[in-house]
């Protein structure tokens, strides 16, 4: 395959962009002007293609003979506190980046999938509700976000180019991801559930994120695809898993006030109830690596994947 990254610096671009290399494909990541790789770095199936969604600036050839656009360009939801200008930013970040991909995108003559990064953050907090591809949107800044993220999608799926949101759960990983200040804390033995713990957490492990980035291409699926593990687990039983894997207590549950008192309203989002199920990785045939709380925790911590 022939495929297009933006964001390739980020947890998921970064692990996409090795896999895919790995695999024999060939990458072509968007970088700002001024950061593209100097010739004869890395691997010769990377190339490094200058834009900048803040001008507008795009070369169409940049896209040209691609079988897939994969964009996971976006500032981190978890890096600031949520201020109204870093929500500002959080939004601007997202849609301006993908506006300009499905512009270009509706341009070429032979359209490539664009596959556009989304966050299960649509559904809302919504308590023990099963949630699926046909649910409806949540009413919080989330769920806002990431509807005006896919419908800055729109030029591409109306220029008739197959559109696919993979709306991504919590990522986890080895590092950096959901558990980016979770598992350090695990690792003393200081860590525990979020707030009551009760909250549903659907979470997909940063092996199983990749792969199904890869199955989406090569599927005719389009629309919302959530990318989840296939069994939703409660915040309580994650943590106890990962602690289980790390030989550590996870008896030190975290107050909902002092999430608040440490990150803001970003509190709410890690304490938001949201029990997703992927139906449409699994109705086209999608295989997990990593299906429990248990695979999960042996991968991040031992690097030990389940068997196929």
């Amino acid at each position: 395959m022939d495929v297009v990254v933006a964001g390739s610096h980020g947890l998921i671009g970064s692990a996409l962009v090795a896999d895919l290399v790995a695999r024999g494909d060939t990458v072509r990541r968007l970088v700002r002007r001024g950061a593209e790789r100097p010739a004869g770095d890395d691997d010769a199936r990377v190339r490094d293609l200058a834009w900048d969604p803040r001008t507008g600036e795009l070369d169409p050839a940049a896209l040209e003979g691609a079988d897939a656009v994969v964009n996971l360009a976006g500032a981190g939801i978890g890096d600031h506190r949520w201020t109204r200008a870093y929500k500002q930013t959080l939004v601007g970040s997202r849609t301006t980046t993908t506006s300009l991909l499905a512009r270009t995108v509706a341009r070429l003559d032979a359209r490539p999938v664009l596959v556009n990064g989304s966050a299960i953050g649509a559904y809302g907090d919504r308590g023990d509700e099963v949630l699926t591809e046909a649910s409806g949107r949540g009413d919080d800044f989330l769920a806002g976000l990431v509807e005006a993220w896919e419908n800055a999608t729109s030029p591409a799926a109306e220029a008739g180019a197959r559109v696919v949101w993979l709306r991504t759960g919590l990522v986890l990983a080895p590092s950096g991801g959901a558990l980016g200040r979770l598992l350090p804390l695990l690792r003393l033995g200081l860590g525990g559930p979020l707030g009551s713990g009760r909250q549903w957490w659907s979470w997909i492990t940063l092996a199983d994120e990749v792969a199904a980035i890869r199955h989406v291409i090569g599927t005719d699926l389009r629309g919302p695809v959530n990318a989840v593990g296939p069994e939703p687990t409660t915040n309580r039983a994650v943590t106890r898993a990962l602690a289980q894997a790390l030989h550590r207590p996870a008896g030190l549950a975290v107050p909902r006030v002092a999430l608040r008192v440490a990150v803001g309203e970003l509190a709410g989002d890690l304490v938001a109830s949201q029990r997703v199920l992927p139906a449409a990785l699994t109705r086209t045939g999608f295989v997990w690596t990593h299906r429990t709380p248990q695979d999960a925790a042996r991968w991040v911590v031992e690097g030990v994947s389940a068997p196929r």
